[in-house]
């Protein structure tokens, strides 16, 4: 059984081709690293050679050849020894480090720690000890492979948000079908009851029936309309937001349990935000069930609204469980549900209906266990002129 879906292929491919030129960069760096220590070693090896034929009986027949080797180091740093540690010569140390004799033999000690000694034996009993350093190059090459590290991982982060931007898009897609595909299939039998209630409004039947089944008809289309809208741009129109929250509560208030307390406390005057209606009222609809599920079909509700200079402020408030403070941003996440039943998209919805659509902002604004929630939605406020009518209102500027 093939365990990794075939669409993932292009994706793994990337991954093991950047993991492995990673790989061969750092490795390859480790080398030139280990030898172009080597390299160094074996020049000391050779100016320790011609240090100890400077210092024999013939070295009239070497001088030449030690004054060439000896002024070609030029950035190695070098200090001779004698057998007690005793600093007889230095060359290529910085001179701040020259003139001070502490911190001189920090630095020798410092090269100890580097690189082994070289031990010239000059005859007679006598040795000398050359101690040197690792030249800036190679300073500089020891901090490359920590480079490449961490560009492994920015990489590994990159790798990351694609796979997890990949995935969130191909759920969107998933979401956004399926909404797309239930608003057509519901589309065809709706059809049909609409032509259902208009012959039974040719015969002798009830008038509050036939009244009471128009609005479940009604209903069904404005369902059917939100899905069909999600994943697109919907219109956004200068609307009274007070008009259509009234118009969410009563008919949430008409359609659950008795035991539920409803209050409402509205501004008398109408206010203006950008506002798609419908998905509006989707909102209001799933935070009131959610409140409703979180009360057990029991307690108190309350919607209230408040306003500023700038923006409209709508809150429900529930006498539920409550929520813990470390799952008010969690809650909002797709799929996200502490019910048995459920598949987690209501408040996912709503922040997406309220901020990416409408350009506002909807949070747990407080939440104590036990006690219940007050869910935060903010709108941005538009002005109209006085003069126009409400259905067709002509926006003059924002808010500010």
């Amino acid at each position: 059984m093939n365990l990794i879906p075939r669409h993932r292929y292009p994706q793994i491919f990337i991954i093991i081709a950047a993991v492995s030129i990673m790989g061969l960069v750092f490795w390859n760096t480790t080398l030139f690293f280990q030898r172009l220590k080597d390299d160094e070693r074996s020049k000391m090896e050779i100016w320790a050679q011609s240090s100890k034929a400077f210092n024999s009986e013939a070295k009239n027949d070497y001088i030449d050849l030690y004054l060439l080797i000896n002024s070609s180091n030029t950035t190695i740093p070098i200090i001779y020894t004698d057998e007690e540690g005793s600093i007889i010569l230095q060359a290529n140390i910085p001179e701040s480090i020259e003139q001070d004799e502490d911190l001189l033999a920090d630095f020798l000690a410092k090269m100890r720690a580097e690189n082994m000694p070289i031990e010239l034996n000059l005859g007679k009993g006598k040795k000398q000890f050359i101690y040197y350093g690792n030249s800036p190059v190679l300073n500089k090459l020891r901090y490359y492979p920590i480079a490449i590290v961490l560009i492994i991982f920015l990489l590994g982060g990159v790798v990351y948000f694609f796979f997890t931007a990949t995935k969130i898009s191909e759920q969107n897609k998933l979401w956004v079908g399926m909404a797309k595909e239930t608003a057509h299939q519901i589309g065809t039998p709706l059809s049909s009851l609409v032509g259902w209630v208009e012959i039974l409004k040719t015969e002798n039947v009830n008038p509050e029936y036939i009244e009471e089944i128009d609005k479940d008809v009604f209903r069904l289309k404005v369902i059917t309309e939100r899905f069909s809208k999600i994943g697109s741009i919907p219109q956004l129109i200068p609307t009274d937001v007070v008009r259509e929250t009234q118009d969410a509560y009563r008919y949430l208030q008409a359609r659950s349990s008795k035991l539920i307390e409803f209050s409402i406390d509205l501004p008398d005057e109408p206010l203006y935000v950008l506002l798609n209606s419908q998905l509006y009222g989707w909102t209001i609809e799933n935070i009131v069930k959610n409140a409703i599920d979180a009360m057990r079909g029991k307690g108190q509700l309350a919607i209230e609204m408040k306003q500023n200079a700038r923006d409209i402020h709508i809150l429900i408030k529930d006498s539920g469980k409550g929520i813990p403070k470390a799952k008010f941003e969690r809650i909002f996440e797709p799929g996200f549900t502490t019910k048995s039943r459920g598949w987690g998209l209501g408040l996912s919805l709503a922040r997406r209906i309220i901020e990416e659509y409408h350009d506002g902002k909807i949070r747990v604004l407080r939440s104590e266990l036990g006690k219940g929630t007050t869910f935060l939605i903010s709108l941005r406020k538009v002005s109209i002129h006085s003069s126009e009518k409400a259905e067709n209102p002509k926006i003059l500027k924002p808010a500010t």
